[in-house]
């Protein structure tokens, strides 16, 4: 169990000595780096360098008392919390780190998630978009399988500033979708739902095209990323005529 914790520590930027001295931090609490160097097994100075690191990585605070300096760990939450923020700064950086590569290392990347947690993802990687998002949706289907949507994922993309245009099934839902766009940053066009009753949802941002699908149970639910410029591209292509096509209905 202790090397299981190490290994996931050592994934998010500690090293082995650092990974020793967290978990013994969260046994102990606060205490000196004497303490700490007896707890872990280290030798004091190597414990006492290895704080110090870690305090100025904002992993440790410390208090300074009568005897010297008493050390004690973050809480975990604030690991999660810096993990997370280094896997969405690379993400944003992926457009940039990939056009480095010369042209023939470059090549469409498919990613593929199951499950509820895994549409999840394919939802997030959305909220770190730089361009707007174009989006083909069943606001109906979507809200039945996600009562939460509206709070969870569509005040986070409003809060990331991030605009949608969309295009959905002209049904209750759609409507009462539609006559709540300017409070969600969006523009949504409905079109004839007996003839557009879309079952899965896709969108296109960046240089990815996202698909999702909601099965008859979670088990049968996947989502699947394409990230490749020329695909996007199309697939904006298509939306942008799709998207003509709406507004005449509406007209």
């Amino acid at each position: 169990m202790v090397k299981d914790l190490q290994h996931v520590l050592r994934s998010v930027g500690f090293d082995e000595k650092e990974a020793e001295l967290y978990l013994t931090g969260l046994q102990v609490g606060s205490a000196p780096a004497s303490e700490y160097a007896k707890s872990s097994g280290l030798n004091r100075i190597t414990t006492y360098n290895a704080l110090e690191n870690l305090v100025h990585r904002g992993f440790f605070t410390f208090v300074k008392k009568m005897r010297g300096k008493w050390y004690a760990p973050v809480a975990p939450e604030y690991l999660s919390v810096e993990a997370h923020k280094n896997a969405q700064s690379l993400d944003r950086l992926m457009p940039e780190l990939r056009s480095l590569q010369g042209a023939h290392y470059r090549s469409p990347r498919v990613r593929f998630f199951e499950g509820w947690e895994g549409i999840r993802r394919v939802y997030e990687d959305t909220l770190i978009a730089k361009t707007e998002l174009l989006n083909y949706a069943n606001s109906t289907v979507v809200r039945k399988y996600w009562p939460g949507y509206d709070k969870e994922y569509v005040a986070e993309r409003v809060r990331h500033g991030i605009y949608l245009r969309g295009i959905a099934p002209d049904d209750a839902t759609g409507k009462r979708v539609h006559g709540e766009d300017r409070e969600y940053l969006r523009e949504i066009r409905l079109v004839s739902q007996k003839e557009f009753d879309f079952k899965n949802e896709i969108k296109i941002y960046d240089s990815k095209v996202a698909i999702i699908s909601f099965g008859p149970e979670e088990r049968a639910m996947f989502g699947v990323i394409i990230e490749s410029k020329e695909v996007a591209e199309t697939q904006r292509q298509i939306f942008e005529m799709a998207w003509r096509y709406a507004g005449k209905q509406k007209r």
